[in-house]
């Protein structure tokens, strides 16, 4: 925590001086930039995209990992190592896994190149900072950072142009579980804006042993002129967790399902920081150049028992796997908007480097080597509208090398991908529109696809590199939706049908380091249908319904077979009710079952979830209750098949309540 407000302390002296506007929304006071939005879709760009607004994560995040909150929306699915909302949390999208979801804050790639994992335990109470998210599901909009190859959650920082506050919350619950939180907004004065906020979150875990604590901070301010804009955002993170990535025995959570198969000596630690200078120049009545420079760091390292790992018991014996990264990177987008055309192209790079030093208590030091990755990105998009009809087309070119140094010879690999999209909407009436899109998406492996779950890269009997998988794999995605918007009724609905090629798929097992492993198949198809609708029956009671249908297949030789952890029926249905200051909502989860196994022998069930909130606001005050898991229901999101052949599962937690308290003034 020291480091944590020494680095608060460097922050606000640094920018005492320096404020910005919000970079996301178009100013309404003449003496401001306008700003470009870049990245995002629009109402009427022909791809399946949702957006979270503020309103919507202020009643809903209480500290819990992002995860919980995107579960919410179609086709998203999620689990968490404890068991319950705190700690390491996963989640996936159309059943494909984290790493190939692009994740961004403000156009800054969030996620680490080597491994394409985006890590929201390492900035916990992120969502407390966030003005809105916008999910774009498939090959969507072109992004900085690796490949939207199953869709991507784009992060906005705080709207500096809101007016002043402060606000101060604390939050309590089941597992011993705590919130506690101050923010500062200063709104814009003087063209000046800074938000700041700290947090500490603590959880005890619903299993053993799985503890999580972890502060943050966020900054964000800037400067405005009439003709330019400034904003800095600045993040500070860290952690230390109890672990519980290992599934447990099924046999042994009937007896006990608060059971932690990791050892008590297995802790991780770690911090992370990323800064981000953004900049935004009106070059004339119709044109607008964004440019943005950032950098992030992170340090930290995990405990390993191999003899738990394997089933024996445990030893003096403890590995350890440490971890340092810098990750450097500039982009820069030109946008041209007139009459109908609206029009950018943009160029990105970074260049990163991450040392892995692996370790044993009574041995010391057993190796060290560091990953170097780089890539280099143009892009051009254009909207045109026409009549009834906006075209869009959109072409990316990305090249990414990765290169090796370590005890085994290595030759820079290199991966070259051009991505193509297009599509078009068409105005229905004046409620609706349907569209259509079609999009083609490359994308290079992972250190961990590469080395086959190895930290340290293994050398054959002729010294050469054993690599497992070093071939890129590809997606053609095609969008299908229909949107119609009314003051009581809003529905939005669309097909998708994702062809893959060498497809990198999680097999379910796991490597040497704890990681998961993957394999290459030679075909696969994803379709399905996704389904949003909001009614609103009067002035007290809304329905909201997020839910989506998978159809998905995997061809390898003459095998054909479904895909891991993909559930072919997800419904979310939520009912609202607010008067005056109370606002009440009851929402069930319903998720299918879903094969663990490429064999489609195993499987875990499916199950509903019913969970609730009640807040209450009176003179500055909230007060809110959250009940999750109102029937008690025994329930597992996730489980795989071992290296001996037996089945291991991650339990979720019974019932149980939050309570929180906020106070703005």
């Amino acid at each position: 925590m020291k480091q944590i407000l020494s680095q608060l302390t460097f922050v606000l002296t640094t920018i005492s001086t320096i404020h910005a506007q919000d970079t996301t929304v178009l100013f309404q006071r003449t003496d401001f930039v306008p700003v470009t939005i870049t990245y995002e879709a629009m109402q009427l760009t022909p791809i399946t995209f949702q957006n979270i607004y503020e309103k919507q994560l202020q009643e809903k995040s209480l500290g819990q990992e992002p995860s919980f909150i995107l579960s919410g929306t179609p086709s998203i699915t999620n689990f968490s190592d404890a068991g319950n909302s705190q700690g390491y949390s996963y989640f996936r999208l159309r059943g494909i896994d984290q790493t190939r979801i692009n994740i961004t804050l403000d156009g800054m790639p969030l996620n680490e190149p080597e491994d394409q994992g985006a890590y929201f335990s390492n900035y916990p109470d992120l969502m407390n900072s966030v003005s809105r998210i916008q999910i774009q599901r498939g090959a969507g909009t072109t992004k900085n950072g690796v490949a939207s190859f199953a869709g991507s959650i784009q992060l906005f920082s705080p709207n500096l142009r809101d007016s002043s506050k402060t606000t101060v919350g604390l939050s309590y619950g089941s597992f011993n579980s705590f919130r506690g939180f101050a923010e500062y907004s200063s709104g814009v004065k003087r063209r000046k804006a800074i938000y700041v906020r700290a947090s500490q979150v603590f959880s005890d875990g619903y299993k053993y042993n799985s503890s999580n604590n972890a502060q943050s901070v966020f900054v964000s301010g800037g400067l405005f002129h009439n003709k330019s804009t400034w904003k800095l955002n600045l993040a500070v993170g860290q952690q230390k967790n109890e672990l519980a990535w290992l599934g447990v025995l099924d046999s042994v959570t009937q007896v006990d399902p608060r059971t932690n198969a990791n050892s008590e000596q297995e802790k991780d630690r770690f911090i992370q920081c990323l800064a981000q200078l953004q900049h935004t120049w009106k070059i004339s009545k119709y044109s607008a150049l964004q440019s943005s420079v950032y950098y992030t760091f992170l340090n930290g390292n995990y405990d390993f028992d191999f003899n738990n790992f394997l089933g024996f018991p445990s030893t003096e014996e403890l590995y350890n796997y440490a971890f340092q990264s810098n990750l450097v990177g500039v982009f820069s987008n030109y946008t041209y908007v007139k009459n109908k055309l609206t029009w950018t192209t943009g160029v990105h790079g970074n260049t990163y480097r991450r040392t892995h030093t692996g370790s044993e208590k009574s041995l010391g030091e057993l190796y060290q080597n560091t990953g170097f990755k780089s890539e280099g990105s143009v892009f051009t998009k254009a909207e045109y509208a026409m009549h009834r009809f906006t075209l869009f087309t959109d072409v990316q070119y990305r090249h990414v090398n990765f290169d090796y140094q370590g005890s085994v010879n290595f030759d820079r690999l290199n991966w070259n991908f051009i991505n193509p999209k297009a599509g078009v909407s068409c105005r229905t009436g004046d409620k609706s529109h349907v569209y259509y899109s079609a999009g083609n998406t490359g994308r290079e492996p992972t250190r961990n696809d590469m080395f086959a779950g190895n930290d340290d890269l293994l050398a054959d009997s002729q010294e050469m590199p054993v690599l497992a998988n070093t071939e890129p794999e590809s997606v053609l995605d095609h969008e299908l939706g229909w949107k119609y918007y009314q003051s009581v009724l809003r529905f939005v609905v669309n097909l998708y049908y994702m062809d893959f090629k060498n497809e990198i798929v999680l097999d379910g097992k796991f490597g040497p380091n704890g990681l998961a492993l993957t394999n290459n198949v030679e075909q696969s198809i994803r379709t399905g249908a996704e389904f949003t609708i909001l009614y609103k029956l009067n002035e007290y009671f809304t329905f909201i319904n997020n839910s989506s249908f998978n159809y998905s297949r995997i061809k390898e030789q003459s095998e054909t077979f479904s895909p891991i952890l993909t559930p072919p029926l997800i419904i979310n249905q939520e009912v609202l009710f607010t008067k005056n200051r109370l606002a009440v909502s009851v929402s069930g989860r319903y998720q299918h079952g879903s094969f663990i196994d490429f064999a489609n022998e195993e499987r875990i069930d499916g199950y509903l979830l019913l969970n609730s909130r009640v807040s209450y606001s009176l003179k500055g005050f909230n007060f809110s209750i959250f009940a999750n898991n109102l029937t008690n229901a025994r329930y597992v999101n996730q489980a795989y098949i071992d290296f001996d052949g037996s089945r291991k599962s991650f339990v979720q937690a019974p019932i149980n309540l939050y309570g929180s308290i906020q106070y703005s003034f």
